[in-house]
């Protein structure tokens, strides 16, 4: 993972300022205004932090790391980025996370390949296979007019496996309970799409979509419509 370094704005010049102030005093006094001033700066970083998160890495993950490494307790992310994914994710750092519910109302941008054919208990390859059927011929126009279907606004169905809460805990950890509890249908909207790739059983694909939108859900759902099932 690549994480930045961060920078605590407006410390330099603070300390330029400080720093001139204390030229035409007694040693002793420029020892006890240097002393105070050191003492004084926080050298915690403030704002936002762009982490290109690694494969296998939880977003809970990169904060903890981005916390460990700055010495920092106060981090959030802005939405969650499965394990399997990579990519950006915003963290918000000290005052910054004043900015997080703003952040996360943000669009976001996806690209991905689907796999037709074969459906998981995770709606991704890390799930237990539930399902295996027969991938039709499918030309262009069929497989566009499928996606077209997922355009504008329209309904998903949180996946269990999923960081939303019911009764205060997260759906992913009732599902290791074995448990499978009733979800509401969320509005969600696509902007674009584009199909970049087709070559059977496997189609490229990207999406501009609004904030809580699930990929995984996507791809699952266009399986549905074309008939075989996806993940």
């Amino acid at each position: 993972m690549s994480v930045p370094s961060a920078r605590n704005l407006g410390v330099e010049d603070t300390l330029s300022r400080r720093a001139r102030a204390c030229v035409a005093r007694s040693p002793k006094s420029k020892r006890e205004s240097w002393r105070k001033l050191v003492t004084s700066l926080n050298p915690t970083p403030d704002g936002v932090l762009l982490v290109d998160k690694a494969e296998g890495m939880t977003s809970h993950d990169v904060v903890a790391l981005v916390r460990r490494k700055l010495g920092i307790k106060k981090a959030g992310h802005c939405g969650t980025l499965d394990p399997i994914a990579t990519g950006l994710l915003l963290l918000t750092l000290g005052r910054g996370t004043k900015i997080q519910d703003l952040l996360m109302s943000e669009d976001k941008e996806y690209a991905g390949t689907l796999l037709l054919g074969i459906t998981t208990s995770t709606q991704d390859r890390q799930g237990e296979i539930i399902a295996r059927r027969e991938v039709p011929l499918l030309d262009e126009n069929t497989i566009r007019a499928a996606f077209e279907k997922f355009r504008g606004d329209f309904y998903q169905m949180p996946p269990m496996v999923s960081a939303k809460k019911h009764g205060g805990v997260p759906l992913y950890k009732l599902a290791r309970q074995g448990k499978v509890v009733e979800r509401e249908p969320r509005l969600v909207h696509v902007y674009r799409y584009s199909v970049d790739r087709i070559a059977l059983p496997e189609i490229d694909f990207g999406v501009i979509c609004s904030k809580g939108f699930y990929v995984r859900t996507y791809v699952h759902d266009i399986g549905e419509e074309l008939g075989c099932g996806a993940h």
